[in-house]
């Protein structure tokens, strides 16, 4: 069906938003219900297909809405299962621009790992989204129609088991710089008319909004990753910008309330493996210090270089010895298994097609990150 601008998309309505679209088309609330079950969960975008919606309705539908989610460019499978996606996302100054989207297939698990926005403005020195900049948040109907695109593309196992049982805002994108787009997408993920997740399968994963940070506390529970990197400020401010607003004293106060607020189980500290950068014993040390006697989890992620990065992986070693240090201090740590970095998919590594990337950045003197309510 082409993209008209007077056709409204379901896909990214709440459960209240459509069944106020559907009455004000004059029909009974529970059709709602059966367009969620039809888009949600029999993934059928054709209205015509809708079998047990009225003719007369089908053909209402068809002139005044659609399902539309985001075209897929290019596809790439890697030889350990992962595939990714690079989907469009309109253009800018005449030339494409594309988001990626990536699927990590595990015994008993497949997590999809989805984009918040078109490039990111946080400016992390390692990684490759950064480096392409920023140039504007996805709408809620696009983070949904990853979800959406993918469980259709994978389809069930042989048991009818569904393929995507975890998602996480990890890929493209601060999610929290997108905050008002990105809540209602969470909601659709966890409500039963919806993706029905559990709130522990879906993760959002943030670079360290902080006022966001309390803010989705009181708004919605999901699990909480939070990208550290560094032990001390002076380190962090180089590898993550924002921590030049939002020091780690201050970080760590907002995800100890977060997790008070919802009761959360834990909450997981992403930290990235740079060699001689921030994997010495004494950043161990530092870390244990900051995070022991607290519900936290590190996740050790060995470096995934792309082109132009100065930095290089720390040795297979170096990262043991510190993961070890952590579990014998008092902290759980693991360390991620590198995916899909055959074909650009691994952690840090997706970067998309980014337009406009040169002026907005954090970096920049007269960057203002945009934080969207």
């Amino acid at each position: 069906m082409p993209e008209t601008a007077n056709r409204t998309n379901l896909l990214g309505l709440n459960p209240a938003a459509l069944e106020a679209f559907v009455v004000g088309l004059g029909e009974k609330p529970f059709r709602a219900r059966q367009l969620l079950t039809w888009i949600y969960k029999r993934r059928v975008g054709d209205f015509a297909a809708m079998s047990d919606l009225g003719k007369e309705f089908r053909a209402r539908l068809a002139s005044v809405a659609e399902v539309r989610v985001p075209e897929i460019a290019s596809e790439h499978a890697s030889a350990d299962g992962t595939r990714k996606w690079l989907l469009k996302a309109g253009e800018f100054a005449g030339r494409a621009q594309a988001i990626e989207t990536v699927f990590i297939p595990e015994p008993g698990r497949g997590t999809l790992c989805i984009s918040s926005q078109v490039g990111c403005a946080l400016d992390c020195s390692f990684c490759a989204t950064g480096a392409q900049g920023f140039n504007r948040n996805l709408e809620t109907a696009e983070i949904v129609g990853q979800v959406w695109l993918a469980s259709r593309a994978l389809g069930t196992g042989a048991l009818g088991e569904r393929a995507i049982t975890n998602v996480v805002l990890m890929g493209m994108g601060e999610p929290l710089a997108n905050y008002k787009n990105v809540l209602p997408a969470l909601e659709l993920f966890m409500d039963d008319r919806g993706f029905d997740l559990s709130r522990r399968r879906v993760t959002l994963s943030t670079s360290g909004l902080v006022p966001q940070l309390y803010r989705l506390a009181e708004d919605t529970n999901v699990a909480l990753a939070v990208s550290l990197h560094a032990p001390n400020d002076a380190l962090r401010d180089q590898l993550v910008p924002i921590n030049k607003r939002h020091p780690i004293k201050e970080l760590l106060a907002a995800c100890w309330h977060y997790l008070e607020a919802q009761n959360g189980r834990s909450i997981t500290f992403e930290y990235v493996m740079l060699d001689g950068i921030n994997d010495q014993p004494e950043h161990a040390r530092e870390l244990a210090r900051l995070l022991v006697g607290h519900d936290a989890k590190v996740n050790l992620i060995p470096f995934n270089p792309f082109p132009g990065t100065a930095y290089r992986r720390s040795a297979t070693e170096t990262i043991g010895r510190f993961r070890d240090y952590l579990n014998t201090h008092g902290v759980t740590a693991t360390v991620r298994r590198t995916r899909g970095d055959d074909i650009d998919a691994a952690c840090g590594q997706l970067a998309g097609q980014v337009q406009d990337r040169t002026t907005v950045r954090l970096g920049s003197k007269t960057m203002t990150v945009a934080v969207h309510a």
